[in-house]
């Protein structure tokens, strides 16, 4: 993965509460064998008509969202089962970052592993980043996972908490086998010494 330290784009709002995994990506789609491909799948149900038209008052469908590499959020995003494939669509379809008041666990750390940043922010945060907004109007934000801050257009700032482990694994680009083959020699010394000649 590449690192992550500083990013700066475009924020969408969608303003929903217990947002599951099966909304995020459909088990019908779950067939593929990698991560890509799944970005044109996310949200499917909320995006198109039963026709396979496309939703017009579905908010990541709004001209103004094109483009958006944050997504803001309500409570308990990613909940129900523990596909990974919704953090491989979240990302295909181009999410670096979701800002939410609080994730399922299991999601929240798939995101991690997946390389998107989850950022937990209060109920009143998240109202003041969305401004009383429409759903649909986007953000400038920039976001700081080395000074765990999230800063909008006008300057304020909010601070959020993150997990020393998951930040320097984060900062690095680095996956768990990533840090496995950093120990490489010593498990190769390790397997020597203990090689019956």
């Amino acid at each position: 993965m590449s690192g992550f330290k500083t990013h700066t784009g475009k924020a969408a709002s969608l303003k929903r509460d217990h947002v599951d995994t099966d909304q995020i990506i459909p088990k019908q789609f779950l067939k593929k064998i990698d991560k890509a491909g799944y970005g044109e799948f996310l949200f499917f149900d909320w995006r198109y008509h039963s026709q396979g038209q496309e939703n017009p008052d579905f908010e990541l469908n709004k001209e103004e969202t094109k483009g958006s590499s944050i997504l803001i959020t309500g409570k308990n995003f990613g909940c129900g089962s523990s596909r990974e494939h919704a953090p491989w669509a979240l990302k295909d379809y181009g999410f670096q970052i979701i800002i939410a008041e609080s994730f399922a666990d299991i999601f929240f750390n798939n995101c991690v592993k997946n390389g998107i940043l989850p950022i937990r922010l209060s109920e009143n945060e998240i109202q003041q980043l969305n401004n009383d907004r429409s759903d649909s109007v986007i953000h400038q934000l920039t976001v700081s996972l080395e000074d765990q801050q999230v800063v909008n257009e006008l300057g304020d700032r909010f601070d959020f908490e993150f997990d020393p482990y998951w930040k320097k694994m984060l900062i690095n680009g680095w996956d768990e086998i990533s840090v496995t083959l950093q120990y490489e020699e010593k498990i190769k010394n390790y397997e020597n010494e203990r090689i019956v000649n």
